[in-house]
């Protein structure tokens, strides 16, 4: 990992860059898979290399592909003996129920740092068999946050620097894009009852 700093991940980006947006989808997707790649780093980086808008939907795909493919790997060998005995321990069932109960705002919430047990998260949700579409919107909420939050800092770092009360813009993107997130898994959840309310009306007719 010492080789991954921020001169030398501009250099392989800018070495690879006729390979267009693989360079920077793939390092970001690597993320879900070796916990210890810097990902303000990796972030920051994209955006220098790519610019604010390319860099950030570059960085996003990527992390969120490594996401959610963990997520349904563990889903799919839930039943393998050695996640079974992991899953037994009392303080991943806490996880779990606790996940079971609450998985929007803890993938959500977990989604939004951008230094943190990433694959733990994904590991929990997905033993946890939580609803794909709900992991989903948070992580896709959560991960687009952190993503351009640090994207838009490491666009142009020495403004920050000079000025820092633009970090303020900021802040205030991620409380409107909390708002947001919870009012998109609230319209989802009101979609999803009209849905059950009226299938179990319609099969009480059929009876």
């Amino acid at each position: 990992m010492s080789y991954l700093t921020e001169e030398q991940l501009r250099e392989l980006l800018g070495e690879f860059r006729s390979l267009g947006p693989l360079p920077g989808i793939l390092l970001t997707f690597m993320k879900s898979f070796v916990p210890p790649l810097p990902t303000i780093v990796i972030v920051g980086v994209n955006a220098a290399v790519y610019g604010l808008w390319l860099g950030f939907l570059y960085s996003w795909i990527g992390m969120v592909s490594g996401c959610v493919v963990t997520y349904y790997i563990v889903r799919r060998f839930s039943s393998h003996p050695y996640l079974e005995r992991w899953s037994r321990k009392p303080k991943v069932q806490k996880g779990m129920e606790w996940v079971r109960r609450n998985g929007f705002n803890y993938v959500f919430l977990f989604s939004i740092f951008p230094v943190g047990p990433f694959v733990i998260i994904n590991i929990v949700a997905g033993l946890a068999r939580m609803r794909a579409r709900s992991y989903i919107i948070a992580l896709l909420f959560g991960k687009g946050i952190m993503v351009f939050s640090v994207s838009f800092v490491g666009h142009d770092v020495g403004a920050y620097i000079e000025n820092p009360f633009r970090l303020l813009y900021v802040a205030l993107f991620i409380a409107a894009s909390f708002v947001l997130s919870r009012k998109a898994e609230a319209w989802f959840a009101r979609r999803s009852g009209t849905a059950a309310g009226a299938d179990t009306d319609g099969n009480r007719e059929a009876g």
